[in-house]
């Protein structure tokens, strides 16, 4: 009787310490996903795709030029000069803001932005990550100036945290006047 209380007991065990083992193991491996998938996207992705799709890069451009009352938008809706809504709700036409969706989908693009000014230095919003005020960001933007803080690699940038003097984004020449960029790490 004893051995078999004793065999009983060496089995639940037995049991106890795979289903521990398997659970550290999904956690590791989910764990190990998170740290590979959360990183920022390769150069030689982002820039294999506006090579790709710099037709929609380039009239996203253009509209975002031509349309001085956008501050921003995606799929969310659309910030404008009166405010923040979703067409077909404010004046906004919503024929205007379809095609924008489309070709941000095109692009691959998240969102897409203007700065104010004489400069509205169209950006597409490629990639983001993190939470509330810790989010970092990489987009592609056409600058009517050239950047100050220009790296020649962002890959490289990502591994040794080095930036050019100054605050603001990091920039790398793609092509003409498109430069990618991220704010990782520039703070």
């Amino acid at each position: 009787m004893r051995y078999v209380r004793r065999l009983i007991r060496n089995v639940r065990v037995k049991r106890i310490a795979i289903i521990l083992v398997l659970i550290v193991a999904v956690i590791g491996a989910l764990l190990f996903w998170f740290v590979h998938s959360s990183g920022p996207p390769k150069e030689a992705n982002l820039i294999k795709n506006f090579k790709a799709h710099r037709a929609s890069f380039e009239r996203l451009r253009d509209m975002l030029e031509s349309d001085t009352q956008i501050h921003r938008l995606a799929d969310w809706g659309v910030e404008t000069d009166k405010g923040m809504f979703k067409p077909p709700a404010g004046n906004f036409p919503i024929e205007r803001y379809n095609e924008y969706i489309a070709l941000l989908k095109e692009s691959g693009g998240k969102g897409a932005g203007r700065a104010e000014g004489a400069h509205a230095n169209p950006t597409i919003l490629l990639w983001a990550s993190g939470f509330g005020g810790d989010t970092a960001h990489v987009g592609i933007s056409w600058m009517d100036e050239v950047p100050s803080r220009q790296v020649g690699s962002l890959d490289q940038y990502y591994r040794d945290h080095k930036a050019p003097v100054g605050t603001g984004w990091v920039c790398q020449h793609i092509d003409g006047n498109w430069y990618l960029w991220t704010d990782l790490w520039t703070r």
